[in-house]
Formats: C-alpha cells, structure tokens, sequence
C-alpha cells in the first residue's frame, strides 16, 4: 500500500480509503467490523464516513454508520491507527429530520455537529472533518452546467470556517476539507484560510470515475498546485462500471437494483460508454472494476481512492486493484472511449 501525504499536513493517508455508506443499509454492524479488520490487514489507515449514513438516507437509520464505527473502535481500541473522516450535511429536502430540519454550515450546526459525531464514534477527535455539499445551490450531485440562484440568509463562508477553526482549537477536529464542492468555492475557502489564517481545507471528496471525469476541468489543477487532493467517491459509479448492470441485468443485491434515486447511470450513453469500458478490460485481461479503480487511484490530483463494498468478495477485489498498473495500450483504450462519451453520468 501506498500512503500520500493529506494536503500540507503530517498525515499520511493510504492511497485506498475504506468507504462506509452502505454499512446500517446493506451491511450489519458484523460486516463492518469485519471490512474495518480486512482493511486494516491490507495496509488500508483511512476510513471515511459522514453523519448522513447510511445511504440512501432515512431517519431511522440516521447515523448508523458513526455508531458503528464508534463500536468498533471501542471493542478494539486501536482508534491510534486510523485517520478518521467524517462529514456534516447541508440542507435538503430529503433529509428533515437532522437537527432543526434548517441545516446551515454555521457556528450552531457545526458545533451540534461535530459533538454528536464525537459521541457516536466514541473518540476525542476526528482527523478530517468535511462539509458534505455547499450550503448554497450550485452544481453538484450530477448537474454539470451552472444556473445562478439567488438565496437569503446563506450563511457566509467566512462564519462556516471561523466556526470550523473554533472546532481545530477545541480539538475536536483537525483538518477541514470539502465535499461535492466547485472550482469557485475550492478557490473562495483557500483564499479566505489563507487570508484570515483559518483552517485551510486539505482535501475535497467529489465523484470521479470513468464515466464521470468532470472533476479533470478546473478542479483538477486547484487540487495539485494547492495541495488539496481529490478523495474520490464513487470510483466504480456504484458499481456500474464492473459490467454486473450491462444488457438490462438488474443483479437483485445491487444498489442500482435496489434503489431507484440512482438512475442516473441508466442512460444511452452511459451503457454505452459502459459496455465498451468493460469490453476494454477483458480484451486487456483485466477485471473491468479494478481496471476502473486503477486508473482512479494512479491520477495525480488523487489523495486517495473511496472504496466500498458491500460483500467481503468485493472489499477483497477493490483492495486488489492497488496492485494493477494499467500499461499505455489501456490507458489509450480508455483515453478513445472517454473522447467518444466525456462524462456520460455525472
């Protein structure tokens, strides 16, 4: 395993984080704990989670993930060896039942936020603490282009991250990073840290996967000449690029079978982009999910490469694409698709 080191800090995170959100939906507290140790065993120090999960979220599963976590690092008492991540929601309409049903990114949520993630994951502190999508509307969760919306009382971004530094004084958190964030806001919370002397964000976590590499336009450059890397989520596109969805296929365990919020993936020109990824990977010998990975995991602008898995059969395979170095014939193959279908399912 390698391990990058986290924006301009002195942690050092595994090029694989063990992804969470399924665990309290699709998986048991037992599943849990057993990827915790099999991630542990394959060098894997980075574990990401957020208040939300599980995913899709429901109010009666609100937190099961954190809980989870939390016993376990109780039960085994190694939470030393880990870089914990977490993160706070913003607001929703699907997601009402999270405090006063009014999420904002100021000093009052953050602070609720950041003690009740203490209590359920039963530790002092949390390495990484992320604002799990801008409080402002603006493009993300699979909107490309951009159309302004003016909105009252948003909370100003210099109240969000003097209310984080709050926390990094406290020792409740110790960095701060971004999620499902855009190149102007990347750029307006570097500025204002740098200006103010505030926290500076070490990291953004936003999609990227083969289908989706929008992150490549101007985000890209912003995460290597200023030090904060991408987390990539959603490396296999909800597993829609290991093939498993190709010709109609609804495999009944699978989250795109399950869920229908996940649509997304099932246009034209996804499948198809899809279906030529796949046909790439096994003309190369390769499994078309670890092909997928690698070539997330080996970009530049990458920390660290999300992994999640619902059946230890996964977990082991997606931690086996560490050791895939995809040769420059693959690599073309997948630079000709992309030219054909650029970013089919953002």
């Amino acid at each position: 395993m390698d391990y990058r080191q986290l924006g301009r800090t002195n942690l050092n995170v595994s090029a694989l984080c063990l992804g969470t959100m399924t665990w309290g939906e699709q998986n048991s507290e037992a599943d849990a704990f057993a990827q915790i140790e099999r991630a542990k065993s394959a060098g894997i120090n980075f574990i990401d989670t957020a208040e939300m999960y599980p995913v899709p979220p429901k109010a009666e599963t609100y937190a099961t993930t954190e809980r989870y976590i939390g016993n376990y690092f109780k039960s085994r008492g190694d939470r030393a060896d880990w870089i914990l991540a977490s993160k706070i929601a913003g607001p929703g309409n699907t997601i009402d039942y999270i405090r006063d049903k009014n999420l904002r990114h100021n000093r009052q949520h953050i602070t609720a936020a950041v003690d009740a993630s203490l209590q359920r994951l039963q530790t002092d502190y949390i390495d990484l603490y992320q604002l799990h999508w801008p409080e402002r509307s603006t493009n993300f969760f699979g909107q490309l282009g951009y159309k302004h919306k003016i909105e009252a009382n948003l909370t100003p971004l210099e109240d969000t991250l003097e209310a984080l530094d709050e926390q990094v004084k406290a020792g409740k958190i110790r960095h701060i990073g971004l999620s499902n964030e855009t190149p102007w806001g990347t750029m307006r919370f570097l500025a204002l840290a740098e200006a103010r002397g505030w926290p500076r964000a070490v990291s953004i976590q936003n999609p990227y996967n083969l289908l989706n590499r929008s992150f490549e336009v101007g985000l890209a450059e912003i995460a290597i000449r200023e030090q904060c890397g991408l987390l990539a989520y959603s490396p296999l596109a909800f597993g829609f690029l290991s093939g498993k969805y190709l010709d109609g296929a609804r495999p009944p365990k699978g989250r795109l079978s399950l869920y229908s919020r996940f649509s997304r993936y099932f246009n034209p020109q996804s499948e198809a982009a899809c279906a030529r990824y796949v046909a790439l990977a096994r003309e190369h010998g390769l499994d078309p999910a670890q092909m997928a990975l690698a070539f997330v995991t080996q970009q530049p602008f990458v920390t660290s490469n999300i992994i999640g898995a619902t059946t230890m059969e996964q977990l082991e395979s997606n931690i086996a694409s560490f050791d895939l170095k995809l040769s420059e014939e693959v690599l073309e193959g997948i630079e000709a698709i992309h030219k054909d279908h650029p970013n089919p399912a953002p």
